[in-house]
């Protein structure tokens, strides 16, 4: 599904027309509608326009597609993050707050549901089963991402020289965040013959939005002393997500190597195996593929993990969309996060190879295992939809497998 574009006069994006201008309550509701079936994660982003756009009528067709470009253009899950941009264009950061809570909540509780179950009944011999074969599909999605990122991102040899160079980073054991710092530093030297501003609009002027953005900014912080003066274990959890979607560019899965190596690798909270249990779970519910940090926390500290790992692995996203709207046209002019944007993406690539390398040596392969992966790659290939493919490979998982 696609947004038709409309012709519309030019307009300084900082001040959107609106025909309509909705009601908190209206926000949220409409959100949490949406996010009950936001499978596909950057999937969901034509509906969400074609809701505030064509249904509601509380954006501009252009006004709503800068912020797609904006969402696609900094760290976090790009579905979550355009909620809020419709939000907090129609209503503010009040608005913004409850078009991403609205839009994340039915997913953060199905998470919390699946993951209660998991708890208690992962060592049955059926759940095995059943995981043993969700594992071969979630290999399969990583691998497509894997595909889809390198189609959009590698476009010349030294595109792939950095995807290259990061692959071999993270498959050495350096951390993620060096390998995407040092990324950034290569796109710099590499893109300046490349990069040009991308549109030749005047940047726009802050809005009023600061100080509620430096109060959220605030309180979150004080909620991190608290949890470091008295549960220094939920806050060690809480600075994890909250680093891991700080550097998440691209999109809920460039979260997935930078989980992966904190969780498993770094920490051993939990182990391989477990970990691809968590995102095959993340594929059968709404939302981001993010939400694994749910399970994650979950597993490791119960239902106030949970709480904790979700709030923070979603609040950074929140609050850059807020903080940098008034700013943005002066940001995707700027040459030099062009040539680190562009860098950034190709190292992800290379991190997510990596991971799906990990994620395979994982899985014990066998003739059935090799062709439901093969499947739901090939499936995933011809666009057929995610919540699908899990259905037919938990079919197979129970009755083959």
């Amino acid at each position: 599904m696609v947004i038709k574009p409309r012709i519309a006069k030019r307009q300084d994006c900082t001040t959107p027309l609106r025909q309509n201008n909705p009601s908190l309550a209206g926000l949220f509701l409409s959100f949490l509608r949406l996010g009950a079936t936001a499978f596909g994660g950057p999937a969901m982003i034509p509906y969400i326009g074609t809701m505030a756009v064509e249904q509601k009528r509380w954006l501009e067709d252009r006004t709503f597609r800068d912020g797609v470009a904006l969402c696609q253009s900094i760290p976090g899950a790009t579905a979550m993050q355009a909620a809020a941009y419709v939000g907090f264009r129609t209503r503010g950061v009040v608005g913004a707050a409850l078009s991403y809570i609205g839009f994340g909540l039915p997913a953060f509780f199905l998470m919390v549901g699946l993951s209660a179950i998991y708890a208690r009944s992962a060592s049955l011999p059926p759940v095995i089963a059943l995981f043993s074969g969700l594992q071969t599909v979630v290999v399969a999605i990583v691998a497509n991402a894997t595909v889809s990122f390198g189609k959009s991102s590698l476009s010349s040899l030294r595109d792939a020289v950095v995807a290259a160079i990061a692959a071999a980073m993270f498959g050495a054991g350096t951390s993620p965040i060096w390998v995407i710092l040092l990324a950034a530093l290569l796109g710099l030297l590499l893109y300046k013959t490349d990069a040009s501003p991308r549109s030749s609009v005047s940047p726009g002027e802050p809005s009023s939005s600061g100080r509620s953005v430096l109060i959220i900014a605030a309180a979150a912080a004080s909620g991190f002393v608290l949890l470091f003066i008295f549960e220094r274990k939920l806050f060690d959890l809480a600075a994890i997500m909250f680093r891991i979607d700080f550097f998440a560019f691209g999109g809920g899965f460039a979260s997935v190597p930078l989980m992966f190596h904190e969780i498993v690798e770094l920490r051993a909270w939990m182990d391989a195996q477990t970990f691809l249990n968590g995102i095959a779970l993340g594929q059968i519910t709404p939302g981001p593929i993010v939400i694994t940090a749910t399970f994650v926390g979950y597993v490791v500290y119960g239902l106030l993990g949970a709480i904790v790992a979700t709030v923070s692995v979603f609040l950074p996203s929140f609050l850059i969309v807020v903080g940098v709207v008034p700013y943005f046209d002066r940001l995707r002019n700027s040459i030099y996060f062009i040539r680190a944007i562009r860098a950034i993406l190709c190292s992800f690539v290379g991190l997510l190879l990596t991971v799906t390398f990990r994620f395979a040596s994982n899985v014990s392969w066998d003739v059935p295992r090799v062709s439901l992966a093969a499947g739901a790659f090939v499936a995933l290939l011809f666009k057929v939809e995610i919540i699908w493919i899990v259905i037919a490979g938990t079919v197979v998982s129970v009755f083959v497998l």
